[in-house]
């Protein structure tokens, strides 16, 4: 499998990042939104993120495809949960279960010291066992689970909280 750059998104990538969040939600698998969301009702959630301490980072070959983006989010936003993010990783419709969660994953993992975090974050559905796997398979453990949060097409969906702390 060929190597992944990342790099810090710039305004120009939010279309693109909106149409890959987009692409996932008829699946019910990945987010709790049901319909599309717009290039401008995400824009304050892209203005959270800043390369010092919040990266959102577009996944590309070595062609400068983008494959998918990966972003850390602050939890709770109160100050003394600065050191913990929310990891939050989506691919290209051609680019999913083909491994390149993995390489994503270990990024964040082996990265994440440098923006202050210790403590990971990864919220996903108990059915979304794809991500709950890939999670695992790095040593996120169960953390919390928020039963039957999440109504999708009129059926209860629970939330898994998994938490790995590397600092």
């Amino acid at each position: 499998m060929e190597e992944l750059k990342f790099r810090n998104a710039n305004p120009e990538d939010l279309p693109r990042i909106v149409e890959i969040y987009n692409s996932t939600i008829p699946s019910r698998m990945v987010t709790a939104d049901t319909e599309n969301v717009s290039v401008e009702s995400r824009q304050q959630w892209f203005n959270e993120h800043n390369p010092e301490t919040r990266p959102l980072w577009m996944i590309e070959d070595h062609q400068n495809n983008t494959l998918g983006w990966v972003s850390f989010s602050s939890f709770y936003g109160r100050p003394a949960y600065n050191g913990t993010v929310e990891i939050s990783i989506y691919m290209d419709e051609s680019c999913r279960g083909k491994g390149f969660g993995k390489k994503v994953l270990q990024y964040c993992i082996d990265n994440a010291g440098k923006f202050g975090v210790k403590t990971l974050l990864g919220f996903i559905f108990l059915h979304n066992e794809p991500s709950l796997k890939l999670f695992r398979h790095f040593g996120f453990e169960d953390w919390g689970t928020f039963p039957d949060v999440a109504v999708l097409d009129g059926v209860e969906r629970s939330l898994v909280i998994l938490g790995k702390r590397i600092g």
